[in-house]
């Protein structure tokens, strides 16, 4: 399989013969709202153009509906036949944009010789959580490919846990900048990364959702120096930079 960075969570995935696009955020830099006063975001332009980023898409994952997950360009560019799975809630506003072959996900269903099943998450824990409103993670399987678990726009917290010890997953996909909102953490810090790989000894953990915002508060280096502080090797904890590509074999 391949997995190619794009910004922020916004992946493309070639796996199983199928390419899929999950989150896409495909907004010029610096053309929406700060959320800190810090920069507009996103603070970074795409590494490709739009037409190259959706070039062979043939299914698309949407988490929820942050403008930082699925915005009015992504609205806009994508195209609105393509299959499009998303948590349940957000399946009417989707259609309203053009979509016309939306799925919520409320449990597992296959596309293609593909299996995903929905993942609970926590965009923060206590109060903020209620702001931030519902995601969802996922799993991703197919034969002869390693399975996946996309954690999503989530803080470490029990269900997480859980879904990594029970399914022991080959790779994780962590949102890990240290995002915070009124002060109160939203999505994984570099702790609580380093604690996944340290949860799934066994597993390649690939963090992604960093320096694209201006609400974060984690750097790919400083995820990387706390990882080597408490000895995880970065053949463990992948880093890719925007635009790189991670070429992963079989189980």
């Amino acid at each position: 399989m391949k997995l190619q960075l794009i910004r922020n969570a916004t992946l493309k995935l070639d796996y199983a013969g199928r390419t899929v696009l999950v989150d896409p955020y495909l907004a010029p830099k610096h053309s929406l709202p700060s959320f800190t006063g810090r920069s507009p975001n996103p603070m970074v332009e795409l590494p490709a153009g739009i037409e190259d980023i959706l070039d062979g898409v043939e299914l698309v994952i949407v988490s929820h509906l942050h403008d930082d997950h699925f915005d009015s360009v992504a609205m806009q560019r994508v195209p609105k036949h393509l299959p499009l799975f998303c948590q349940p809630g957000d399946e009417a506003t989707i259609r309203e944009a053009g979509f016309t072959n939306v799925t919520p996900l409320t449990g597992s269903a296959t596309w293609e010789g593909l299996t995903l099943t929905r993942r609970d998450g926590s965009h923060g824990l206590g109060p903020v959580v209620e702001l931030m409103g519902s995601v969802m993670g996922f799993s991703l399987e197919a034969a002869g490919e390693p399975s996946i678990y996309w954690a999503g726009d989530t803080v470490l917290y029990p269900p997480v846990a859980a879904v990594i010890g029970d399914t022991k997953p080959d790779i994780i996909i962590t949102h890990s900048c240290g995002a915070r909102w009124d002060g109160d953490l939203i999505v994984m810090d570099a702790l609580e990364t380093v604690a996944v790989c340290e949860a799934a000894p066994d597993a390649i953990v690939i963090a992604t959702h960093m320096e694209a915002l201006d609400h974060a508060t984690i750097t790919r280096q400083d995820l990387r120096h706390a990882a080597m502080d408490q000895g995880i090797a970065p053949s463990r904890l992948v880093i890719p930079a925007d635009g790189e590509t991670v070429i992963l074999g079989s189980p």
